[in-house]
């Protein structure tokens, strides 16, 4: 939840009424996204 909470600023409430698999879903985006800003390689 601290990557997504990092990238996206979003706070523990909404994290919180996300489901397992949603909560999976959203921390794959935010370690792209984190990848992309900050030029690694993956």
């Amino acid at each position: 939840m601290a990557d997504i909470a990092a990238v996206f600023h979003w706070p523990l409430a909404t994290m919180e009424a996300m489901a397992l698999d949603e909560l999976f879903a959203w921390r794959a985006r935010a370690v792209d996204r984190w990848n992309r800003m900050n030029g690694a390689n993956g």
